[in-house]
């Protein structure tokens, strides 16, 4: 009996992923330490006391000494109890007003809006990368394509600039997704408000947030801030996986438009002469792994009645990996594109002797009044031309042209 008691226990503790919460959940106690005080619920002393001790359980993990594994339920029930060996039986009065269901929210919306901010800080690095890289290659002539066939010729930098409007509009999830996390819940108790007359708003300003919610049940019973952050993680690495997929394609040596730094690939013992994509690849597997965080989150969800169940603490394995995950993509994307080398020259061939221009000789057929249903055959007839004598399109001569 007492064994399988263990093994339960073991099995509801959450302390092997919420223990990164630590800093958060000891700036949220102080906060509330301080609003204990200014709405007279506990003395200055008392008050002192707690943030001291709080300061003094930072430095202990800071220094390592903490070692989160043992005996502990989540970081709050770990917390409380470091609280209290520095400090003595006062520790209890620093859950007044508050439970355990409402520290969890307002720790994760303060993880998550560090997370957020620094998504957004890569996000414009990345961007400034693009638009460098645009100004660069404005006349770098490439092939354009479509269903992976050469289209139309196009510009590196026309290229580049397709996924700088992607990766702006991800900016814009992200920063509308701040103003869903930036709430604070009310400290209602476990979901029916509190007993304690308080005034939170200086605690929430403490803390940085924008306002406070108006519902303490909602506040402790819903994560759609999560999702919203989740979502907006998984549009961005959609986008950097299928920028990681065209810089696969155009390093091989079919393409040869590209070569990415020795940072990011892997040679082969079997195969020397390869040169393999790693990051990129990796970056392009990792995308699955963000979309499972968030079926996993709204899968969790999506049967709970009001308000708080257990079922919530399994949020932060999905919430910590996709913040994780996105941010070291996006960081090691950056760097993979500010070293790649580009092969103007073989990017211009590939441009040139794949006929692309046949639409623009369509165009000018039409201006000069050629029947519609004719310009398709007369064109095919031009390239199979060019291609018999090893020509682009616009080497040809008017006279070479005027036979068709």
């Amino acid at each position: 009996g007492d064994e399988m008691k263990q093994t339960a226990k073991e099995f509801m503790s959450s302390i092997g992923v919420d223990n990164m919460l630590y800093d958060e959940e000891i700036a949220a106690s102080k906060a509330h330490a301080r609003m204990l005080r200014q709405n007279k619920l506990i003395s200055g002393e008392e008050c002192d006391q707690m943030v001291d001790g709080l300061d003094h359980v930072q430095a202990d993990i800071e220094a390592g000494k903490v070692d989160f594994k043992v005996g502990y339920d989540d970081i709050h029930g770990c917390i409380e109890q470091l609280l209290e060996e520095k400090i003595g039986p006062v520790a209890g009065k620093l859950n007044w007003g508050r439970s355990v269901n409402d520290q969890v929210v307002i720790d994760t919306r303060l993880f998550l809006r560090a997370e957020n901010e620094s998504i957004m800080g890569s996000l414009k690095e990345l961007l400034d990368t693009l638009e460098s890289l645009a100004k660069e290659h404005v006349n770098t002539i490439m092939p354009g394509y479509s269903h992976l066939q050469r289209a139309q010729p196009v510009t590196l930098a026309y290229h580049m600039l397709a996924y700088y409007q992607m990766f702006k509009r991800d900016l814009r999830r992200f920063e509308n997704c701040l103003a869903c996390i930036n709430v604070m819940p009310p400290e209602g108790g476990a979901l029916a408000g509190s007993i304690f007359e308080t005034d939170r708003k200086k605690m929430a300003k403490e803390l940085g947030f924008d306002g406070i919610l108006p519902n303490a049940m909602d506040g402790v019973a819903d994560r759609d801030f999560g999702m919203e952050f989740i979502n907006d993680c998984s549009i961005t690495m959609m986008h950097l996986s299928r920028f990681c997929e065209d810089m696969i394609l155009w390093s091989s040596v079919e393409f040869g438009f590209i070569e990415i730094d020795d940072t990011f690939t892997t040679g082969s013992r079997v195969l020397p002469q390869k040169k393999n994509l790693d990051v990129a690849e990796l970056i392009r597997g990792k995308t699955g792994r963000v979309y499972g965080d968030m079926i996993n989150l709204l899968t969790v969800f999506k049967g709970l009645p009001m308000s708080y169940n257990r079922d919530m603490q399994e949020d932060k394995y999905a919430l910590l990996d996709a913040a994780n995950t996105v941010e070291a993509c996006l960081t090691l994307f950056v760097e993979m594109i500010q070293s790649m080398k580009i092969n103007r020259g073989q990017m211009q061939r590939a441009a040139k002797y794949g006929y692309m221009n046949a639409t623009e000789l369509a165009e000018y057929l039409m201006e000069k009044g050629v029947e519609p249903d004719r310009i398709g055959e007369i064109i095919s007839k031009v390239v199979v031309y060019a291609i018999n004598h090893g020509k682009p399109i616009e080497e040809l001569w008017l006279d070479d042209l005027k036979q068709f």
